[in-house]
């Protein structure tokens, strides 16, 4: 009985994880391909990693674009990010990043992803104060 019990137990926990195991590499991949365009520049590129939601605020690259550059400046040409902390949240998942300027400040944010037909998407980004993974 006890190995029934052990194997229903492990059961469960197969099915739970590798359901969601490659969820942080592609979350990582979202960000960075649109850390990489705003980069460039590409804000058209950028924006389609962006959720519905987000679509629906700025409706357009070059809206979404000024946001970017002007709130978020160290997003729009970071010089180092390294991802830190990730966890599922009831509507996704929540990735911490910490991104170095080009004076070589850091800054902590959170993005709030989402999934969606397509992959994931950001949702919207919040700057944190403090390092967040200090103890």
């Amino acid at each position: 009985m006890r190995w029934l019990f052990s194997l229903i137990l492990s059961l469960g926990l197969f099915l739970q994880s590798p359901a969601h195991a490659g969820d942080d590499a592609d979350v990582r991949e979202t960000i960075t391909a649109q850390l990489d365009a705003f980069l460039r520049d590409d804000f058209d590129h950028a924006f389609t990693y962006a959720s519905p939601k987000i679509r629906r605020i700025f409706r357009d690259p070059d809206t979404f674009g000024m946001m970017v550059r002007q709130g978020y400046p160290m997003v729009w040409r970071p010089a180092d990010f390294t991802f830190l902390s990730v966890e599922k949240t009831p509507w996704g998942m929540s990735q911490i990043v910490e991104i170095i300027d080009k004076s070589g400040k850091a800054h902590y944010l959170r993005y709030d992803m989402v999934p969606s037909n397509t992959g994931w998407k950001i949702d919207g980004v919040a700057i944190l104060q403090g390092n967040p993974m200090a103890v």
